[in-house]
């Protein structure tokens, strides 16, 4: 379903801008990844944390001539844009949701269709190509994602339409899913740190750019501790996608030992990725809901989790 070309709408999610002369220092010292990387043509994954380093939110991050635009659940938005103003009081930085001004589209197999638009975007994950007003990101999958300013929402869908086919977007979350990437939603807030959802593999977390809240839980994690809950992708053989943070059940622990994250449906059921205890996940009996819920098939992920290589960004 997922591996074909096409595009879709991204409706499921808004944009947080963050601009002005300090928009770049005050966001460093809020945010998992490091702003430094970006540069002019560059993209990163990224959350925001508690001092606990719990996940308030996860986004894609993107540099403008003034500042950041953060992509992230349209739920999370207005709470992450409340709290964070607090923050800025006494800085020069300017935040504001600016969902509406923008429209995104996401890009499977599109290359071809972008080169027609003029945009030659290059292969390397996370780079961004801007032609005018619009900006084209590359996933680490080979995907891309098309961001233009709202009043070219109809122009740039009939060009994508003439090349493409237009889906759902579960089928972009099937392919997110198969990425391996997960995302907080408002029912997952604070339940993570960015290492269980595997966000370090992906390049989301920078453990050389120093301090920001939550960045002490997190280290420590990554250099001290075990973790012992980590992102994983499995398959359900339902029609019914059961939703973030509906729990997972094993015999090797009486309570849960899990949540969901994301879930989209595939040619055969559901495709989702969950937070696992490890024992759990070895042993290999997971059930959604209860120890009697349907069993879960795990799958693998299209990476492998290395603390060496994590802990050079």
């Amino acid at each position: 379903m997922a591996d074909s070309a096409f595009f879709c709408l991204l409706t499921h999610e808004g944009i947080l801008a963050v601009r002005g002369p300090d928009a770049g220092k005050f966001l460093q010292g809020q945010i998992t990844c490091n702003i430094n990387y970006l540069g002019t043509s560059g993209s990163s994954l990224g959350a925001r944390c508690t001092p606990k380093g719990r996940m308030l939110s996860s986004f894609r991050i993107v540099s403008v001539a003034d500042g950041f635009l953060l992509a992230m659940s349209q739920e999370l938005l207005a709470p992450q844009l409340a709290e964070l103003q607090k923050y800025a009081a006494f800085s020069k930085a300017k935040l504001s949701d600016e969902s509406v001004a923008w429209v995104r589209f996401g890009l499977s197999g599109a290359d071809a269709a972008l080169q027609a638009m003029g945009i030659a975007l290059a292969s390397e994950p996370d780079s961004v190509t801007s032609m005018d007003s619009l900006l084209a990101i590359r996933l680490s999958d080979g995907r891309a994602e098309l961001w233009a300013p709202v009043d070219q929402a109809e122009p740039l869908r009939a060009r994508l339409s003439e090349q493409l086919r237009e889906a759902s977007l579960n089928e972009w979350v099937l392919a997110q899913i198969r990425a391996g990437v997960g995302q907080v939603t408002g029912t997952t807030r604070e339940l993570f740190i960015p290492q269980m959802i595997n966000l370090q593999a992906v390049g989301g977390v920078s453990f050389k750019k120093g301090c920001y809240t939550g960045q002490e839980i997190v280290a420590r994690m990554q250099y001290l501790g075990k973790l012992k809950r980590r992102l994983y992708r499995l398959h359900i053989a339902s029609e019914q996608q059961p939703a973030p943070g509906a729990e997972l059940f094993s015999p090797v622990h009486r309570s849960a030992v899990g949540e969901v994250v994301l879930a989209a449906t595939s040619d055969d059921g559901v495709e989702l990725l969950a937070v696992l205890q490890e024992d759990a996940a070895l042993d290999g009996h997971i059930h959604l809901g209860s120890l009697e819920g349907l069993p879960l098939d795990l799958l693998d992920l299209p990476y492998e989790l290395d603390s060496n290589r994590e802990i050079q960004r």
